[in-house]
């Protein structure tokens, strides 16, 4: 690579409301996503996202409203593309920002301010660690079109995941470690969490759970303490990834399980689902089975990810 040629570094991510005002169309932006959810014939698609996303608004944001108004996401991305292009700093000429699904800034917003900058060429980072077409393909997807039409000599490289990545896998072993240190009892179950697919996007070959898999394995080869996989976030009336999160702590309260260790598996940053769904909804539910329940904290920028971010950039380039 020319050191003196500037490259963006573009964090995907799927975005969050910030405010209450953002949730209505926040859901409208998600649930007009057709390549992950298909309502109905196209032409009804957007008329039937506007209606969902006006039924379930009330609902979300009242969850929000517990975890101070509005999701952290776009903060904490940004913390971490600033950690990002400093730790790049000696590599190269990196411009590092991020880049929302459903949210602000989106693709063509920032492919219109690459244009107007002069790059030539996009480093796609997703920030979630394993291949889904509902996340890191619908970024891909977007990212294309946006590009496609606001500057189509801008080259792309795409970097699928990163399921066992050294730092990566290094700092979840050591949030784990830290919270299992809490209890000060050797008698602790180690519970993965992560957000839930259609269970037919497997079937026809996407490689999420695999991944996930490899993650939890290379994790417990410095944990020593094996651990379960369950879903949770799963909505809506198709068949999701079994088992999930509430079914799994029922199950493990029946076992005699007192203590859980709950890892956000497939979240790299705090957000609705680790900040409500974990740390509200699951630890209420684990209480009231007789249960301690305590989650890793999320990723974020602990210097640590940050420096596995850096070394996937340049494994990549």
């Amino acid at each position: 690579m020319n050191r003196k040629e500037k490259t963006a570094i573009l964090l995907l991510n799927l975005g969050g409301p910030e405010k209450q005002d953002d949730v209505e169309p926040f859901l409208y932006n998600l649930f007009s996503d057709r390549d992950i959810i298909q309502l109905g014939p196209v032409f009804l698609q957007k008329p039937i996202a506007r209606f969902i996303a006006k039924r379930r608004a009330p609902k979300s944001k009242k969850n929000y409203a517990l975890i101070g108004g509005g999701s952290p996401i776009a903060r904490i991305t940004a913390k971490q593309g600033q950690a990002l292009e400093k730790a790049l700093a000696p590599h190269g000429n990196f411009w590092v920002r991020m880049c929302m699904r459903y949210w602000q800034p989106n693709a063509a917003r920032v492919v219109e301010e690459l244009k107007e900058n002069g790059f030539r060429h996009i480093i796609a980072l997703p920030l979630y660690p394993h291949y889904s077409k509902a996340t890191t393909g619908s970024s891909f997807a977007d990212l294309a079109r946006a590009v496609k039409k606001i500057s189509p000599n801008i080259q792309i490289t795409r970097i699928n995941s990163w399921p066992e990545q050294r730092d990566y896998v290094a700092c979840l072993a050591q949030r784990i470690n830290k919270v299992i240190s809490q209890f000060n009892s050797s008698d602790v179950q180690v519970v993965y969490s992560a957000h839930s697919l259609p269970k037919k996007f497997i079937d026809e070959g996407d490689p999420y759970v695999d991944e996930l898999k490899q993650t939890i394995k290379a994790v417990e080869v410095i944990t020593k303490h094996s651990g379960l996989l369950c879903y949770q976030s799963r909505s809506g009336p198709v068949e999701w990834l079994a088992p999930s999160t509430p079914d799994t702590l029922i199950k493990l309260s029946s076992q005699g399980c007192k203590k859980i260790v709950m890892v956000p598996l497939s979240f790299v940053s705090d957000h609705v689902e680790t900040l409500f769904e974990i740390d509200i909804l699951y630890k209420e539910q684990a209480a009231g089975l007789g249960m301690d329940l305590r989650s890793t904290p999320g990723l974020n920028d602990d210097p640590l990810f940050i420096e596995s971010l850096k070394n996937i950039v340049l494994t990549n380039i």
